[in-house]
């Protein structure tokens, strides 16, 4: 079989895994969801900020609104004290769905618009976002490898492995778009009601697509094997369990080893961390591109191995990146030597 028409099959599958999603009408349902958040996000508003510090290191005077009165509020402003006020009403605060919703907040208005990114990013890139993703895709392969489905395609002159591979860069894709219009169209809308535009938001696109794109190579495989969508569902919803474990457990280990831990099981928990993919590290390398140390609680392992010069980020994105690769090999193979 030459390369053009496995080029071919590929864009085959990769179109057919579209109109899949339209069908199913799976593609609507998240760009509903996508408007609903968009149009929360068009209602947010910053009211009575402090004016943003003007380095990290830079500590400012703060006094009471009792105090301030007595000195004078606008001599009190003018030498850059910050006023704190006893007034809910008059507090720094962040609202949301036109002020249907009411969030305090500590800081200016780039620290409450990038708190808000965060935990939006974290339904999306992180722990929600890619389980989700997996247990709506989980059917589209099974359904596909389905014998009366399938038997069409298989028996064109078509290489196998292309019309997986079609299939997994089809899916892959359609979280690709879907990822692409939540970003963008909540960065928009939060630029577009507070003034702020925070671009590091943007990482949660391509993170949210490695950390899906990993797991799905898993989904693939137990799709090819079992030809189930609960079983493929459930079967990597456990090994994200146990990748998670793994990765938590070794930077447990890295920084306060446990009494009674053999040689011999110190070695498997370095190979088991670097060959599995690594939820954990990946969730890391978001939360610290978008310096959310001050919003969201970060696992205390992981903040603590970042902090101890131990977490290598790179590293972490490449080993999960060819696990995925390894693992869409096998379920290609696996699919060469099954009868239909």
């Amino acid at each position: 079989m030459n390369l053009p028409t496995a080029v071919r099959t590929v864009r085959w599958m990769v179109r057919d895994t579209v109109r899949q999603s339209l069908a199913t009408k799976l593609f609507w349902v998240m760009l509903a969801a996508t408007a609903a958040v968009t149009a929360l996000c068009l209602g947010a508003r910053v009211e009575n900020d402090l004016p943003p510090l003007t380095s990290d290191g830079d500590i400012p005077a703060i006094l009471p609104a009792t105090e301030a009165e007595k000195i004078g509020r606008d001599k009190v402003k003018a030498d850059g004290v910050r006023v704190i006020e006893t007034d809910p009403d008059k507090r720094p605060r962040l609202t949301l769905a036109f002020g249907a919703v009411v969030v305090p907040i500590a800081r200016d208005r780039t620290d409450a618009v990038r708190h808000l990114q965060v935990m939006l990013a974290g339904l999306l890139a992180d722990t929600a976002g890619v389980l989700l993703a997996l247990l709506w895709t989980a059917g589209f392969l099974p359904n596909f490898l389905e014998p009366q489905s399938a038997t069409v395609l298989l028996a064109k002159p078509a290489p196998r492995w292309a019309i997986l591979l079609g299939k997994y860069l089809g899916v892959v894709g359609f979280v690709f778009v879907q990822a692409v219009l939540f970003v963008g169209c909540t960065w928009a809308a939060l630029g577009i009601a507070t003034g702020v535009w925070a671009n590091a938001y943007w990482l949660a696109v391509p993170l949210l697509v490695i950390n899906f794109g990993v797991f799905y190579s898993v989904s693939a495989f137990l799709a090819v094997c079992t030809r189930s969508t609960v079983a493929a569902a459930f079967g990597t919803f456990l090994f994200w369990a146990v990748c998670w474990g793994m990765n938590y457990a070794h930077h447990r280990y890295a920084l306060l080893p446990p009494d009674g831990v053999t040689a011999l099981s110190s070695w498997l928990l370095d190979v088991g961390y670097w060959v599995l993919p690594k939820p954990l590290d990946l969730s890391g390398v978001f939360f610290g591109a978008m310096q959310a140390d001050g919003f969201a609680a970060a696992v205390p392992e992981l903040k603590a191995v970042q902090s101890a010069g131990q977490f290598h980020p790179e590293a972490a994105v490449f080993t999960s990146m060819g696990f995925a690769a390894v693992t869409l090999g096998l379920a290609g193979y696996e699919l060469e030597m099954t009868d239909y």
